[in-house]
């Protein structure tokens, strides 16, 4: 089995509500690895990340990713830092990988610069949410097929935006090989 499509993105970028909604469009099932990695360890992320800390939430992930790689045949969401494993980069070369790009101002907005987002804790967060996107774009965009903006777009229009793309490539696929 391999995912239909697997979401990646920052923060804020809409990776659960847009993956929802494009397994609905798809008619298939949904699995987000950050679910996946609170039912492994048995607590939620932001516990894992104070009381275990950041390296052991990043083991975890790396693990739920693989194993969600091998086993979910839907759309799959991951946590936002899943692309900073090299190993996750390499198993997500072999998939079809959506990123959703937020700008800098429009993910502070959505995020709320939460403290349910243990990165964006702390004295600046904004800053801290600046320099998250700096050090990982290079990185969503290594192991993206499809690039989406989500800035000044609702869920809806991405979702339309990310189906008319997988469709397009899947046409693409079909006539190369005829």
């Amino acid at each position: 089995m391999s995912p239909i499509a697997v979401v990646v993105g920052p923060p804020g970028a809409g990776k659960t509500t847009v993956g929802e909604a494009l397994a609905a469009a798809l008619g298939v099932g949904f699995r987000d690895t950050d679910a996946d990695v609170v039912a492994a360890v048995g607590k939620p992320v932001s516990d894992i990340f104070t009381e275990d800390g950041e390296p052991a939430f990043r083991a975890a992930e790396e693990r739920a990713v693989a194993v969600a790689l091998d086993e979910h045949s839907g759309v799959l969401s991951l946590g936002g830092g899943a692309v900073l494993s090299e190993r996750t980069r390499e198993l997500l070369a072999r998939h079809t990988v959506v990123f959703l790009k937020v700008g800098l101002a429009e993910g502070v907005r959505r995020t709320g610069l939460s403290s349910a987002r243990p990165l964006l804790a702390g004295v600046n967060p904004r800053a801290t949410f600046k320099a998250l996107l700096d050090a990982r774009l290079p990185l969503y965009r290594e192991v993206a097929t499809v690039e989406v903006d989500t800035d000044s777009h609702g869920a809806d229009d991405v979702v339309a935006r990310v189906v008319a793309e997988l469709r397009r490539r899947q046409e693409s696929t079909a006539m190369e090989r005829t």
